[in-house]
């Protein structure tokens, strides 16, 4: 609790100055009209006035200006735009993850870790791609992180076909963040399988990316993948994903299990730090209007007892 303008409490004393000052002094003075003041000044006399006293202590302490110091449930905009851009191909159904002992598909997988993720972001501006066959924007780019990861939450496969189209994908993000203000701008890729109908080069894409200030972060999603398992049928393309990540000049994480896919997001939060770990907003409550309200109050309160 604090105030903005304390000297103002000078003022209290002032009435009693002017009862001290000879009758002459009055002379030339403001001229009112005995109607507006006629029915304090009598009900002065009568012994109310306390009323008028507590009412002159009260609009001092509003011009004194109150104020209480409080924090804001509000995060201060951490200036990033990220925009995740999720694979929807049929292999996102293969069932080779495991959470509480039971096995889940990989797209359930990643709905439980991207969607807290992005909830726990708020103070950055998020956004959803989706890409099978062809690309789109689930959700745009938003403080509503919430929203967000309703979005992901409600995400099935085949809404944008099967195939997968990664550089499209990275494409329509890209497109949406070179026309963005932000000082830092993340894309944020994530597929399990093989770039198949993409009509650019991803590699091309990130290199691209790069030049407009836009780091992308890349996940490589699956047990398999092309070096390791080359005739396995639901590889993922690692090393494709890994020189995307490298020619923008962002990281790319390897995911084969829940615990890589929990692990990848922690780390991801340490290399773009998470808004909501800053300290909140701190202001000043104003408070004037409650004893400037209050002082009102008993000067009408003073007015009527004249009847």
């Amino acid at each position: 609790m604090g105030f903005a303008f304390p000297l103002a409490f000078l003022l209290l004393p002032l009435p009693f100055l002017v009862r001290l000052l000879p009758a002459a002094a009055a002379r030339g003075g403001l001229i009112v009209p005995p109607q507006v003041f006629g029915g304090l000044v009598a009900n002065a006399r009568r012994g109310g006035w306390w009323l008028s006293a507590l009412a002159w202590v009260l609009l001092i302490v509003a011009l004194a200006g109150p104020q209480m110091d409080r924090q804001s449930s509000l995060l201060p905009a951490s200036g990033r735009d990220i925009v995740l851009a999720l694979d929807l191909s049929g292999s996102m159904e293969k069932q080779d993850f495991a959470l509480d002992g039971q096995p889940i598909s990989r797209l359930n997988a990643v709905k439980r870790v991207a969607s807290a993720f992005v909830a726990a972001r708020k103070g950055d501006r998020i956004g959803l791609v989706v890409f099978g066959d062809r690309a789109y924007f689930a959700q745009p780019v938003t403080f509503d992180v919430a929203a967000v990861a309703r979005a992901i939450d409600e995400v099935q496969i085949g809404i944008s076909g099967r195939a997968t189209a990664i550089s499209d994908g990275l494409g329509l993000a890209m497109r949406r963040l070179a026309v963005s203000d932000a000082p830092t701008r993340v894309v944020v890729l994530l597929s399990d399988g093989v770039d198949t109908s993409g009509k650019v080069g991803s590699v091309d894409a990130a290199r691209l990316a790069a030049e407009h200030g836009i780091r992308v972060h890349t996940i490589a999603l699956g047990p398999d993948d092309l070096e390791t398992q080359p005739k396995s049928r639901d590889a993922v393309d690692a090393k494709t994903l890994r020189d995307v990540a490298e020619a923008s000049g962002g990281t790319t994480f390897r995911v084969r299990g829940m615990a890589d896919l929990e692990a990848m997001a922690a780390t991801l939060d340490e290399l773009e730090p998470n808004p909501g770990e800053r300290p909140p907003l701190r202001f000043w409550q104003s408070l004037w209007a409650w004893p400037g309200a209050l002082a009102l109050v008993l000067l009408l309160l003073a007015g009527w007892r004249r009847g």
